[in-house]
């Protein structure tokens, strides 16, 4: 590596619009300047001021803008990159541009092809098994993994050899102080009521039908109970017609600018995680860094960040009696809050800082391209 440095091409879906995609056009904007040469592939239409500000920061972006998957054309450019000679180490995220890449690059030759999975979520389904070993495993110089759940299920079940298969787990920059009483105020809720809460993507999988339903039975004991929403998503409308017919008190806010997010997590007593599964949610992370109390499904790599009783509540999956049991002993038990809350912002601190991550995305690069050259 000495002499020159490595032309790094990070390929995905968007920019900045979910987990993985923040994960990944953060580490792309980190990387050092003196080693690295970093470029940044949007497969799909990124958000305008989004690619700018990319851009702005001295990152080149490809946009292929591609519509839906037939536009196979759409990768051409991608694929005059790749040949160019410009690129050593591809780094892909996510099963659509992991599989992708996994047939484009070894047309180019590139030296190191790195295939990235962020939420390992596809037990009992053969075919994306299938891919997963046959096709993508076989062409990545490595497989990347969030968890250490992640990992073993990658190895276990989908038989990908465990020498292929590295760990780097997600980590988060340092995150703003938010003011819960300003929003208080701007909601018009009363001094005391209490509020649960979540920030995430109104998605399926994200189980929040568990949540409202948990809300249901508590309400029916603290009528003052408010269940907020932040975030936007295609389960809006059917969540906000259920907690309609379930007469919860919910309050949706829609997607808010992430400078607003550490006031809307600030008004929160308590937070919850009903996905169905996860690999390593941001989201959680920075309610660790926030200091929250955590009612959290035990699923994916939660149980890993999360130490059930010592930094939060976990519960099984899709168990809304459970979950509603773990949020009223949270409500009831304002110290018992505090201590949860303050030691997951300790792991947090401590175990999965943003600054790790990418030391350690830094340190696979290097090795894995001098062992490919050598």
């Amino acid at each position: 590596m000495a002499g020159r440095k490595l032309g790094v091409l990070t390929v995905v879906d968007t920019l900045l619009t979910a987990g993985a995609e923040t994960v990944a056009t953060r580490i792309a904007l980190a990387l050092d300047r003196d080693r690295f040469d970093s470029v940044i592939c949007s497969t799909r239409p990124s958000a305008p001021e989004v690619v700018e500000t990319v851009r702005a920061a001295g990152i080149e972006v490809l946009e292929l803008e591609r519509a839906s998957r037939v536009e196979v054309w759409r990768w051409v450019p991608l694929v005059r990159l790749l040949r160019s000679g410009r690129i050593d180490i591809v780094h892909a995220h996510k099963f659509g541009s992991n599989l992708w890449l996994s047939m484009l690059s070894p047309l180019a030759d590139v030296p190191v092809f790195l295939a990235h999975e962020h939420s390992w979520s596809y037990e009992g389904r053969p075919f994306r098994r299938h891919v997963d070993r046959v096709l993508i495993a076989r062409a990545a110089t490595r497989v990347v993994a969030v968890s250490p759940a992640d990992r073993e299920r990658m190895i276990e079940l989908e038989r990908i050899p465990a020498d292929k298969v590295a760990l780097i787990p997600n980590g988060i920059p340092d995150t703003a102080v938010g003011d819960g009483e300003r929003v208080r105020r701007k909601l018009d809720l009363p001094p005391r009521a209490a509020v649960v809460g979540t920030v995430c993507s109104l998605r399926p999988e994200k189980g929040l039908d568990i949540a409202l339903r948990a809300i249901a039975e508590l309400v029916k004991r603290r009528p003052e109970l408010r269940f907020l929403v932040v975030g936007d998503g295609p389960e809006r409308r059917p969540l906000e017609q259920l907690a309609g017919e379930l007469g919860v008190p919910a309050i949706f806010v829609g997607q808010r600018p992430n400078e607003e997010v550490p006031d809307w997590l600030a008004l929160m007593d308590v937070v919850v995680c009903t996905s169905h599964f996860e690999g390593m949610p941001l989201a959680v992370l920075e309610w660790m860094a926030a200091g929250k109390a955590i009612a959290a499904s035990r699923v994916g790599g939660i149980p890993w960040i999360l130490e059930d009783g010592d930094e939060a509540l976990l519960v099984p999956p899709h168990d809304h009696a459970a979950l509603a049991g773990a949020i009223a002993r949270l409500l009831d038990d304002p110290g018992e809050r505090d201590r949860l809350g303050a030691a997951a912002q300790r792991r947090q601190f401590r175990d999965f800082r943003f600054e790790a991550t990418v030391a350690r995305t830094e340190e696979l690069y290097a090795d894995l391209y001098a062992a490919a050259v050598a």
